[in-house]
């Protein structure tokens, strides 16, 4: 239990493309794409922050 399997992961991946549609996908990505870099800039700027 907690593992996802191959069926669970199509499914999933079904499910999001019924909610979202094809088009919206790569927008929907290159928004969480950006959201993860921006919290990798932050966290090092912290670290940085810490170690002055």
């Amino acid at each position: 239990m907690g593992r996802l399997g191959t069926t669970e992961i199509i499914l999933i991946i079904f499910a999001i493309t019924l909610l979202f549609g094809g088009k919206k996908i790569p927008e929907l990505m290159k928004g969480i794409g950006n959201g993860i870099k921006e919290f990798k800039k932050a966290s090092k700027e912290k670290e940085d922050e810490k170690k002055t």
